[in-house]
């Protein structure tokens, strides 16, 4: 064949294996050693060489098809003919002061209906306020009903018959003044409580439109009076004497003062004296559910209305105070001033208390590793260390809340209403006093 160099080769059958040998069987035995040259105009393919590479170009533009048909394409949801949209007017939920004494606080906003037909008519149209209290551990871990709880707060009706709407945007008002009994929004370790809106719109045709919005209720106790507490520590004459804001913030840190009295005991010709050698303080976090079981799970837990008690304590603020306290031997004080604050990072939690046995509470645990020392009343500065040592540890319960700040409850923002307003004022000038008056004009000639 013009125009290319080829070289035939054959295997003998009794020699030993050749490179040429170790090739794939399915090539051919006619191997090129150069690459074909071709002249300017080359020669033209074979019939059956044409016809073979349509046919691979068809295959492979079958098979790609075909891959293409296999993927899930997206699925196309059709349009409702119902589109919901809340608009909340109120500010943001918080609860001020303590769940005995909170008047709660005020929702309302507009329920926004875009109708995108020319005409629909709702059958019902309803939104419901529900509580959802989620259990990390249930007394059945695949059973739903005992991990998930779910109560209804409050419900609006907005339809008392079948309405017909026009294309167009429509609003429903809407209001409910929460109870502040209410427990905040959790989310501890055990167990979750979240609240939120559920609406669900039925046409004339039985099509379901639903709607849901998570809403967050917060709860702000006002700060009070300082709190002073006092601890002893037998059978030694110490005495801790401490310091603490009434409440405290999941940021931002917070002082701590702390007097240790009673580190002297004077004798004859000698004293003993303790002496603060280390310091370390933590906020623990505690953590309390009673998870309930349903009513087919009833019998594991001993009957109705009865569950399973879960807690969990973990630390979410830890440090040592290498310095800061003054010692006076001559008054037996120890006077130590820190700050402490919650760290972020460990997502803290604030109080709460709700009747269906979740609780969250807060301890500040101070531990303090004291010596005692001896030394002669005539030369006080040279002590000797006894070798004695204690290990002092106390703790103190905190409220963590979220900050009130500039906020105050609804009740005191509304104006006052017909019965709060007093009476008129008397009338204190009468005819008498008015004839009165006017002879003591005339005699003094005004």
């Amino acid at each position: 064949m013009p125009g290319r160099l080829l070289a035939f080769v054959r295997a003998p059958s009794s020699s030993p294996k050749s490179d040429h040998q170790k090739l794939d069987k399915h090539q051919k035995d006619v191997i090129p050693l150069f690459p074909p040259v071709y002249s300017v105009n080359p020669p033209p393919l074979h019939k059956a060489s044409q016809e073979s590479l349509v046919m691979d170009a068809f295959k492979r533009h079958s098979l790609g098809g075909r891959h293409h048909a296999d993927k899930k394409s997206p699925k196309v949801e059709p349009q409702q003919p119902v589109r919901m949209d809340m608009l909340v007017e109120s500010p943001p939920l918080v609860f001020y002061n303590s769940p005995q004494t909170s008047t709660g606080a005020l929702f309302s906003g507009q329920l926004k209906l875009d109708v995108s037909e020319p005409h629909v008519t709702l059958e019902k149209f309803e939104m419901r306020l529900l509580a959802t209290v989620t259990t990390k551990k249930p007394v059945v871990q695949h059973c739903s009903e005992c991990s998930t709880q779910i109560t209804e707060i409050h419900k609006w009706d907005f339809l008392k018959a079948p309405v017909s709407l026009r294309h167009g945007m429509h609003a429903y008002p809407f209001s409910h003044l929460l109870p502040g009994y209410l427990p905040a929004t959790t989310h501890g370790s055990l167990a979750t409580l979240d609240y939120s809106l559920s609406v669900v719109a039925t046409t004339s045709t039985g099509d379901n439109i639903k709607y849901g919005r998570q809403i967050d209720i917060k709860r702000a106790i006002f700060p009070g009076n300082e709190k002073h507490s006092i601890r002893i520590f037998p059978p030694t004459n110490l005495t801790a004497a401490l310091t603490l804001p009434p409440v405290i913030h999941p940021i931002g840190d917070f002082p701590i003062e702390m007097r240790l009295s009673g580190i002297v005991t004077n004798k004859n010709d000698s004293q003993t004296r303790w002496r603060l050698r280390k310091l370390n303080w933590r906020i623990e976090e505690t953590h309390k559910f009673v998870s309930p079981a349903c009513a087919k799970h009833t019998s594991k837990v001993g009957g109705e209305r009865k569950g399973i008690l879960h807690e969990d304590v973990h630390v979410i603020a830890n440090e040592e105070v290498k310095h800061g306290w003054k010692t006076d031997f001559d008054q037996g004080n120890i006077d130590a001033e820190f700050r402490a604050a919650c760290n972020m990072s460990l997502k803290p939690v604030c109080d709460m208390d709700s009747p269906n046995g979740m609780e969250v509470k807060h301890n500040l645990i101070i531990e303090m590793v004291v010596a005692e020392e001896w030394a002669p009343l005539k030369k006080p500065n040279q002590a000797t260390p006894t070798g004695a040592a204690r290990v002092l540890r106390t703790q103190f319960h905190l409220v963590l809340t979220e900050r009130a700040g500039l906020g105050i409850s609804w009740d005191e923002e509304q104006p006052p209403m017909y019965e709060d307003v007093p009476a008129s004022p008397p009338t204190y000038v009468d005819d008498y006093d008015i004839a009165h008056l006017d002879d003591e004009a005339s005699s003094l000639n005004i």
